[in-house]
């Protein structure tokens, strides 16, 4: 048996590579593209995500405030969860919860709650 050159493969059609001279350049592939656009989509999933938290923390923020108002005012009774309060302001501009609706008596109305089973104040829209 005749010795081969050691730049001569035994099947050269299986090699992941090319095995002389003529065979075609190994490139490496061209990643730019996509990691351009993957990077694209991640920011905009991150800023979607940012955006959601942001609002949520602003909800979050709003409620607290209207909870603070309430339970700061001046209140007689022990609320019952699932009732509709209505939160007045005074002349003195103090504030106060009353079971009276708006359209029953004039004075400056502030918003409709309602206590919720977490004893949280939840502003009613529409009254």
């Amino acid at each position: 048996m005749k010795k081969k050159p050691d730049n001569v493969a035994n099947n050269p059609s299986l090699l992941p590579y090319g095995s002389n001279v003529g065979a075609p350049a190994i490139k490496p592939n061209d990643v730019g593209v996509w990691r351009s656009e993957k990077i694209t989509k991640t920011n905009q999933y991150f800023e979607a995500k940012f955006n959601d938290i942001k609002e949520d923390y602003q909800k979050l923020i709003e409620n607290y405030e209207w909870n603070k108002l309430v339970y700061s005012s001046d209140f007689k009774f022990e609320p019952e969860k699932g009732k509709i309060y209505f939160l007045y302001q005074k002349e003195d501009e103090t504030l106060f919860l009353s079971l009276i609706e708006p359209d029953m008596w004039d004075k400056i109305f502030i918003g409709a709650f309602k206590l919720d089973s977490d004893n949280k104040w939840i502003k009613l829209e529409k009254a």
